[in-house]
Order: C-alpha cells, then sequence, then structure tokens
C-alpha cells in the first residue's frame, strides 16, 4: 500500500506511513522482514513508537449462533524515539519473529482463504493511529507440507480452511485460536468418514498434529466425532504417506469413549462443528504433485479472499475508533 492514508488522528498536515514487507511467503517461527516508510507532513513531528500488530480474521462460537471477528496475537514495537522533519521521507527496517502457531494462508501458492494481516501503529505527539494495513502470507513449514502432502497422495481432497477461536484441550497451544483444515475423505475412507479436520501447532521442537474425524452413522448407530493428536519433529524423514494413512486408520478406530470432546477435553470454543455442502462449486486447482485440491473457499473464491483483506479489517478499525 502506498501511503494509505493520512494519519486520521493527527488531521491533516500529519505524517504518512507505508509498511512494505518483503517479497514472499513467510514462515511460522521464522522472521518477517520488511521497511515501514514514512514521510513528514506539514510539521515537525516527534514520532514516539512504531509499531506492528498481527492480526487474523477468526470465527467464534456462541450462544446466539457464530459471528466473525478481528483478534491482535502478536505485537511488536520496531523503531521511535525521533523527529521527522517537514516534508521528510524515514524508513525504519525490521525483522520480527512470526509466532510458531502462525496460520498457514497459502499451500503451494494457492491461498486457503485464510485472513491475516500487519498492522502498522504510529505514535505521535500522544496520539496513535493505525496508519496502515498489509496482507500477510504465510506458508507451512516442511513437515506441515509433508503432511499435507500425504494426505492429497493417500486421496483426500482440500474443503476449506478457517481460523476458529477457542482452545484445543490437552495440548501446547499458545495462540488463543487455532486453525482447522478441512479434507474431504480419500475414497477408501469415504463409506467411514465424512470429513477430516486438521489443525498444526507448531512450537520451537516440532509439530502437534490434531486430526478430529466426523465419523459415518451406520443404519441403526449414529455419527460422532473421533479426535487423536500425533507429535512430529521439524527434521523427522519419514514414509509420509503410510504415517498419515497409520494415523487416520487409528482415529478411524477409536472408540466414542476415547473419541468424544468431552473425554478429551478439546476445546473452549469449537473445532469440529459440521459445515453443510461439499466442495464449492468452481475450478479447483492441483496443488502441487499432492493433488490437494484448492478451489472455491466458503463461496468465495480464493482471490476474492485476497481483494477483501482491507474490507474485513476495516469495519474493526473504525469500531475501534468509535469506541475511543
Amino acid at each position: 500500500m502506498v501511503f494509505k492514508r493520512l494519519l486520521g488522528s493527527l488531521g491533516v498536515g500529519g505524517p504518512t506511513v507505508d509498511t512494505v514487507l518483503d517479497p514472499g511467503a513467510a514462515r511460522p517461527g521464522a522472521a518477517l522482514t520488511g521497511r515501514v516508510h514514512l514521510k513528514g507532513g506539514g510539521a515537525d513531528f516527534d514520532i514516539e513508537h512504531i509499531a506492528l500488530e498481527l492480526v487474523a480474521r477468526v470465527e467464534a462460537e456462541h450462544a446466539e449462533g457464530e459471528s466473525e471477528g478481528t483478534v491482535a496475537f502478536e505485537r511488536y514495537t520496531v523503531g521511535g524515539g525521533f523527529r521527522l522533519a517537514e516534508g521528510a521521507e524515514h524508513t525504519v527496517p525490521f525483522s520480527v519473529p512470526l509466532p510458531w502457531e502462525t496460520p498457514v494462508t497459502e499451500l503451494y501458492g494457492q491461498d486457503l482463504g485464510i485472513v491475516l494481516g500487519v498492522r502498522t501503529e504510529l505514535a505521535v505527539a500522544g496520539a496513535r493511529d493505525k496508519g496502515d494495513l498489509d496482507r500477510l502470507t504465510v506458508g507451512p513449514l516442511p513437515v506441515q507440507e509433508a503432511v499435507l502432502e500425504a494426505f492429497g497422495q493417500l486421496g483426500f481432497g482440500f474443503r476449506s480452511a478457517d481460523l476458529e477461536y477457542g482452545r484445543i484441550g490437552g495440548t501446547g497451544q499458545q495462540l488463543p485460536f487455532y486453525q482447522e483444515i478441512e479434507l474431504t475423505p480419500a475414497p477408501q475412507y469415504a463409506h467411514q468418514v465424512n470429513e477430516i479436520e486438521l489443525t498444526f501447532l507448531a512450537h520451537p521442537g516440532g509439530v502437534e498434529v490434531v486430526l478430529e474425524a466426523d465419523k459415518r452413522g451406520g443404519l441403526f448407530t449414529e455419527g460422532h466425532d473421533a479426535l487423536a493428536r500425533f507429535t512430529v519433529g521439524h527434521q523427522d524423514v519419514r514414509d509420509w504417506a503410510a504415517e498419515v494413512d497409520g494415523w487416520v486408520r487409528q482415529l478411524i478406530d477409536h472408540r466414542a469413549s476415547y473419541g468424544t470432546h468431552a473425554s478429551y477435553g478439546h476445546h473452549d470454543g469449537h473445532h469440529g462443528g459440521h459445515h453443510s455442502g461439499g466442495p464449492g462449486v468452481g475450478t479447483a486447482v492441483a496443488a502441487g504433485a499432492a493433488g490437494l485440491a484448492v478451489g472455491v473457499v466458503g463461496g468465495m473464491v480464493a482471490a476474492e479472499v485476497v481483494d477483501e483483506i482491507g474490507d474485513c479489517f476495516e469495519g474493526d478499525e473504525e469500531d475501534e475508533g468509535d469506541e475511543g
């Protein structure tokens, strides 16, 4: 965004801010790098601090149903303590670590429909303004990609991905939300399960893989959810297709007494909700050699999700302004 807007709280003549992220997808646990460009306004200004916030669009389940909102999940101060002269330009480079649990927004270059952003806050003379918002693109860690590729090799397809507010019990989850990647079953499992929901919880030592199966009911039995958790290391070398196949079989074979939410203490929020409908109608593309299909996401083409990043967050910014 090129000097997206004047800082509203400073009025006409205030400085402008433009944050530029370095090209390419970031990775969970790795550095997010870029530059904050400032351009002076109609007078000298003392820049107290420049802060970056990582924000995500998440879903929350409550008594009235489901709603969406913005959650800030990390904050960094990257500069400040200098005077910006009238009309002057100043650049502040930054390198900050992404949380290990940062959601994956793309796979093999295809957008998954997850909305993340980097919001820049500039504090000048006691006034603060969130003056710039940029889309954040995050690719999978190697082991996450290996697991997803294995699902594709086994014949699973991509249905949708979202962020759910809440916590998964019994895990080391750090963020207040988690990512669900919903997969359509491979043909060999289609008679046993409606879908598989996959959550990655990465940390410095490896990745927790949480799988949930929406199991089909029989003629005289109701369907139910089964849950299982597995841990892998960042440097693990395995026959991933065989490994994932074993996970899925173990998951499906779990008895209800071991697989229900209550016995596992799964979450405080929502996980495993049953989403109506199947894969979106539209063109699907093969996500790399795995064949994990990424296409229409939740009724919205992935490219449209990218275009609407500003719309998703602008309403929340206005609400914050009204509250102030």
